[in-house]
């Protein structure tokens, strides 16, 4: 890189960059240039404030006593009571006797519950769910089963449906549950 030489002003005002030699041997003409022109050669690259930043040599603070600081983690807070500094020494002690006195208290002994054995529901019977549900909500869905059972019935009656396989039949075969049901349901309803 050459060395930048100052502007070369003429009689008449202009200012030109005098002629110079390249690194690799070669001539530059010299050239006009407005006021203030700086090459671009000449320009000091950018450099970010992170870059300048790192570039800083951090020097170790030192104390009036001749020690370093140490450097706190950015953003941890420690904050320390006078009374947590005295009293740790008794506590770790106190915490441990306190803790072995109530595991010797306490008892230790297999709790025997005695829960109702759930019944299981036949195969064909249909599974009773929970009380909670709408009434009016499971009656909507039995019919809506039942509909379906009668639109099975009426393809294999008609000849659409010739050979029903078995979950259908299981599902024809229920319909007089379904219409039991229904029935309660709606006697509960009214």
């Amino acid at each position: 890189m050459s060395t930048y030489a100052a502007n070369i002003v003429t009689e008449n005002g202009e200012q030109f960059i005098p002629a110079s030699q390249r690194p690799d041997g070669t001539w530059r003409k010299a050239r006009r240039v407005k006021e203030g022109y700086v090459p671009q050669e000449e320009v000091p690259l950018y450099e970010s404030k992170g870059k300048q930043f790192m570039a800083k040599k951090q020097e170790p603070i030192v104390l009036s006593t001749g020690k370093t600081a140490q450097r706190p983690i950015p953003g941890l807070f420690i904050i320390q009571d006078d009374k947590e500094k005295k009293g740790n020494k008794k506590k770790p002690k106190n915490k441990i006797e306190e803790i072995n006195k109530i595991l010797e208290s306490t008892k230790i002994s297999e709790k025997t519950s005695e829960k109702p054995k759930k019944e299981k529901p036949e195969k064909g019977k249909q599974v009773q769910s929970p009380e909670s549900t709408d009434p009016a909500k499971k009656l909507k869905n039995l019919k809506k089963r039942l509909r379906e059972v009668e639109a099975l019935e009426e393809k294999i009656k008609s000849g659409a449906l010739s050979k029903p396989e078995p979950e259908q039949l299981a599902k024809i075969n229920r319909k007089n549950d379904l219409l039991v049901q229904i029935r309660e349901l709606e006697k509960q309803v009214q």
